[in-house]
């Protein structure tokens, strides 16, 4: 794909970003995600289009809708993560390189959290890095697209 499109996908609650139980992560918003992410991929010459839901069917649909227009997802998935088939069915449906990042380290919380459904299809993986790993993982995917550009 020749696009020049990042898409960001934001899970259900990560619009509390800042109020959101900020002993775990942190008090950066979901617009100092968005902004970082846009800053790290415009000094590569990517254009991003955010999107965050509550509702799974939301991100399942801006996932499809990025098979036409992206060269890869950075994704949040937030609590589904540990439970949602259907989204990691989408995000390997449509073919793009993933980047799956968490802001708090989930491997180091419940058990519950130590499961990923997303990590099997993801292409990289930031964990627990807090609002700057939304740049990292930006990073990352920006040489896993070249990589796939030159393949």
């Amino acid at each position: 794909m020749s696009s020049h499109r990042i898409l960001l996908v934001n899970g259900p609650n990560l619009n509390l970003l800042g109020t959101r139980e900020p002993g775990i992560y942190g008090t950066g918003t979901l617009a100092d995600a968005e902004r970082l992410v846009e800053e790290t991929a415009g000094a590569h010459g990517f254009e991003v289009r955010a999107v965050q839901s509550n509702h799974e069917g939301v991100l399942l649909d801006a996932i499809h809708a990025a098979r036409e227009d992206c060269a890869g997802i950075v994704i949040n998935p937030g609590g589904l993560t540990h439970t949602s088939v259907v989204l990691r069915d989408a995000l390997s449906g449509v073919g793009l390189p993933v980047a799956e990042v968490h802001i708090s380290d989930v491997y180091a919380r419940e058990d519950f959290r130590h499961h990923s459904y997303v990590r099997d299809v993801a292409d990289v993986h930031v964990i627990g890095e807090g609002i700057p790993g939304y740049g990292v993982a930006v990073e990352r995917l920006i040489r896993v697209i070249a990589g796939h550009a030159d393949g």
